[in-house]
């Protein structure tokens, strides 16, 4: 029972903190993206949950545009418009960096309270015309350094993400759930190939009926979520295409126990090929994917997370989340087996 309680209380925590935690400031677009050497620009930041109207006590906003740790421009001047709207005014150097034509350069603004937003390659600075003198001392008059911490619990901003970063505490926990629903099934079908009991059968079938459960609530949460980063709902996508096929390869084994008019003979059978079916679920999920470019977070070909995908506040609801459904998953499939069994003895079979 009190694994049933845990279940309730992480998935609570996880709806809950998952829904209300804000996100962290982050810098949607600046306007205009484009510039040139030599030139004075007022450039427009767009901020995502930002407060550049209400800076902390007298520490100034400060923004810059930066090539890398070695070369930034500062901003002379900034001025908040509101809450969401920062103008700031750069006077662009007469250089650029390594002789190069043009640079990407990433936009940073820092607030006091609000912390560190950024923005990567967020303007495009071209050499305007040929210039072979030293580096414009502007690059290195201004660092970047003592940058500001946003203070509280709260999310990391991801552009393109928003707020559907969220959709990581139900979306990606189901694959969990999936797997470890597929590994207990066809841990069962061993026990049962071993020693012919019908509760194992029935614990096989049960898990293996949730996992495919679990398995169609990741992939229709991931197609609400690919919807809205990847602008349609099914792209072809390689993880998408190998996750609908270990699940018509699960759909089979429900097929094959049915196409048997000995109960015993079908379950032997589908416990057999439960075995094939979970063996086929490491090349189809983990090993097809990062052999071709994926649009899954992480590197190109990997579609795993990687280290710059969850940050620690994520991890505190992501973690409990991933028990919380798992917990649930076995809960809904001991149920399962239990109502399969009482069906069973009515019917004579046990």
């Amino acid at each position: 029972m009190w694994w049933k309680i845990t279940s309730v209380v992480l998935l609570l925590y996880a709806i809950i903190a998952g829904f209300l935690v804000p996100l962290k400031s982050g810098i949607e677009r600046i306007e205009p993206s484009v510039a040139q050497t030599g030139e004075q620009v007022q450039i427009r930041f767009f901020g995502y949950n930002t407060f550049f109207a209400r800076p902390s006590g007298e520490t100034p906003i400060r923004v810059w545009l930066y090539y890398n740790d070695q070369y930034a421009l500062m901003a002379q001047a900034v001025r908040p418009l509101n809450d969401t709207i920062l103008e700031a005014t750069f006077q662009m150097p007469a250089n650029l960096p390594e002789g190069k034509t043009f640079v990407l350069l990433n936009a940073l603004a820092d607030h006091p309270t609000a912390g560190a937003s950024l923005l990567p390659i967020a303007l495009t600075l071209r050499q305007a015309r040929a210039s072979e003198g030293p580096l414009d001392p502007a690059w290195t008059a201004h660092p970047v350094e003592k940058l500001h911490l946003q203070k509280g619990f709260s999310f990391p901003y991801q552009n393109i993400l928003y707020e559907t970063i969220r959709n990581t505490y139900f979306h990606v926990p189901m694959w969990f759930v999936l797997l470890f629903l597929f590994a207990a099934s066809v841990w069962y079908s061993v026990r049962y190939l071993r020693r012919p009991e019908a509760d194992f059968d029935r614990r096989a079938a049960a898990y293996a009926e949730v996992g495919i459960l679990f398995g169609l609530l990741g992939l229709t949460s991931g197609m609400v979520w690919a919807n809205y980063t990847w602008g349609k709902p099914w792209s072809n996508d390689i993880k998408q295409l190998m996750t609908a096929v270990a699940l018509l390869i699960y759909f089979a084994y429900f097929i094959l126990r049915g196409s048997f008019s000995d109960p015993e003979k079908g379950a032997r059978l589908a416990a057999v090929y439960n075995i094939f079916a979970f063996a086929s679920l490491i090349p189809l999920l983990y090993i097809l994917p990062r052999m071709f470019d994926s649009l899954h977070p992480g590197a190109t070909g990997n579609p795993a997370f990687g280290t710059q995908d969850l940050d620690n506040t994520m991890r505190a609801v992501f973690y409990p989340a991933i028990l919380g459904w798992t917990l649930l998953g076995f809960w809904i499939a001991d149920l399962r087996m239990r109502l399969q069994r009482l069906k069973d003895k009515a019917l004579g079979l046990d």
